[in-house]
């Protein structure tokens, strides 16, 4: 398998030292009662927010390498980078796009209307982007004047730079309820490397789906009766949903199992935060099905309507934990950074784990073969509801050091269908399902 081309731009190392002043201004900066924030934006890339650290201005040096994070981060395809530079057109002259900084003092959000913040000063940084392609670059790395150049009202210390950061991109020929085929897209080529099975576990609670392989006697802990077992009773319920990846001679790989419902509070027709449905994702390992990650999802109360969701790793590794509008979709992502120290881009923001997935002693660690690795993992584009225009199917992006074999890119594409399919399965209990995700034994939900 080939990987696409993609650049990774990241935006990191932030402080803010002011100069003593003998008289204080109405523009000086008081740290110590007034945080600092700054606002990042790269031309059609949503606005990114990041919290400023102050340093005293005695300090001439950056602090250490443990105390310096990633602030916010952008991902580059290459019609994205063409697009930027721009080569998308024969008419356009190629020319370096400019990332934006803005500086503020005060603390974020609005106060009647009116921005709590004061702008400090604006900064611009070059990008020239086509180098990055085939090589780290830095564009910036050190201090800089902010404000007025006669009159300067701060420095602010930034590193700004880019590097190659290819990934494996594929995508679903159809839903995951319709057993499709997956393609591998690179560039204009699409080549299939593997084929989904969706299917219903039957209401006997110790016979594993239809689609999965027979485990060995010898082999590990049966999970999928083990977990299947959990809450399986009658009522407002959907359950019993499975999606098998399958490699091209045929072989599962890796298997999506729904092994808790999707059960309406009482009282309501929601799947709550409180009581979560959950997958279990599993990939071939020793003769048997070995558990590799655990998706709950559930149904957001409140003005923003959305599918909550958490994923963590077994035994307990949460890696991404956030919402999705479940009117429009969005993205699920998983970038492993030094420190989530506000990259916001608006609402529905992926939380990724910080400087160490969150979890309890090393055993967690042998499962993730590259924890100490930082950035981008994975993503996954979710339709919301009422979408099935048969347009725009699942598009799954997996960064290639996580992709050692077949088996490894099989889990993420499981991980993206059961993502796709929580969708559904928390839609309230008053609205009907399509009849491709009822059992033909059953009634529609």
């Amino acid at each position: 398998m080939d990987p696409c081309p993609f650049v990774r731009l990241t935006v990191g190392n932030l402080a803010l030292k002011t100069p003593v002043a003998a008289k204080p201004s109405r523009s000086a900066v008081h740290p110590s009662s007034s945080p600092c924030f700054c606002k990042i934006k790269l031309k059609s890339f949503p606005l990114q927010n990041a919290v400023v650290p102050y340093i005293p201005p005695e300090n001439t040096q950056f602090p250490d390498a443990s105390t310096q994070s990633t602030a916010a981060s952008f991902h580059l395809s290459k019609s994205v980078l063409e697009n930027l530079t721009g080569k998308s057109s024969l008419f356009s002259a190629s020319k370096n796009p400019q990332l934006k900084i803005y500086v503020y003092s005060g603390r974020r959000g609005a106060t009647c209307g009116v921005n709590a913040g004061s702008l400090l000063g604006k900064i611009s940084v070059q990008l020239d982007l086509t180098a990055a392609e085939s090589r780290a670059v830095v564009f910036h790395n050190g201090w800089i004047n902010v404000g007025k150049e006669k009159k300067c009202v701060a420095q602010f210390h930034l590193n700004v730079k880019a590097e190659p950061d290819p990934r494996f991109v594929f995508q679903f020929d159809g839903e995951p309820e319709c057993s499709p085929q997956v393609f591998q897209i690179r560039g204009n080529i699409r080549q299939p490397v593997f084929t989904c099975k969706f299917s219903f576990r039957t209401a006997d609670r110790n016979q594993r789906s239809r689609s999965l392989p027979t485990e060995h006697s010898g082999g590990g802990r049966p999970w999928l009766s083990s977990f299947g077992s959990e809450r399986e009773r009658p009522g407002k319920e959907r359950k019993g949903w499975s999606v098998t990846i399958h490699d091209l001679s045929g072989s599962p790989v890796a298997v999506a199992s729904m092994v808790t419902p999707f059960v309406a509070s009482p009282g309501s027709d929601r799947v709550s935060r409180s009581n979560p449905g959950c997958w279990l994702i599993l990939r071939p390992g020793d003769g048997t099905w070995k558990p590799w990650g655990r998706l709950e999802a559930w149904r957001e109360r409140g003005s923003s309507d959305g599918l909550g969701y958490r994923f963590e790793l077994i035994p307990g590794i949460v890696l991404a934990e956030s919402t999705l509008s479940c009117n429009k979709g969005g993205k699920f992502v998983i970038e492993l950074k030094n420190n989530n120290n506000g990259n916001g881009n608006g609402n529905e923001t992926p939380k990724s784990a910080g400087c160490s997935p969150r979890g309890s002693g090393d055993f967690g660690y042998g499962l993730w073969p590259y924890c100490m690795y930082r950035g981008f993992v994975m993503s996954a584009s979710v339709e919301g509801e009422g979408r099935r225009s048969g347009k725009v199917m699942p598009v799954v992006e997996v960064s290639v050091q996580h992709v050692n074999c077949t088996e490894d890119a099989a889990v993420f594409v499981a991980l993206s269908a059961a993502l796709d399919l929580s969708m559904d399965a928390c839609r309230v209990f008053s609205h009907k399902l399509r009849k491709e995700l009822c059992p033909p034994q059953d009634l529609p939900f």
